[in-house]
């Protein structure tokens, strides 16, 4: 079995601050090409110092629109993060399961529903 790519989240945002949604695109788009090939991928997170949730939405939230959940656990692991933001990546992901499980159920549920004709 061939080890896995180790893409490190600083060289590709270059910075310890994790925290656009921009930044979290550069993650994904270097992900998407290795995951959609069946590579296995390790995303790390050292000399982060910083993640907020617009950037994992992104980053890997988004994966599970494109893959599905089997596919993005046996391919993606994530390392080298603080246990505050793995426990925030838990949240991300579960949102993003639910979110591409039902997209329409989950902006009724969450209050989203009709906000575009607001203004």
């Amino acid at each position: 079995m061939s080890e896995p790519v180790i893409i490190r989240v600083f060289d590709v945002v270059g910075t310890p601050l994790c925290v656009s949604s921009a930044d979290g695109q550069l993650v994904y788009d270097k992900l998407v090409p290795l995951v959609r090939e069946g590579r296995k991928v390790s995303l790390s997170f050292a000399q982060v110092q910083t993640v907020i949730s617009a950037f994992l939405n992104t980053a890997i939230g988004q994966l599970y629109g494109e893959f599905t959940e089997e596919q993005v656990r046996e391919r993606l692991s994530v390392r080298d993060m603080l246990p505050e933001d793995v426990a925030l990546l838990k949240r991300v992901v579960e949102n993003a399961k639910a979110y591409f499980r039902d997209p329409e159920r989950f902006k009724q549920v969450t209050g989203q529903e009709g906000d575009d004709d607001a203004q």
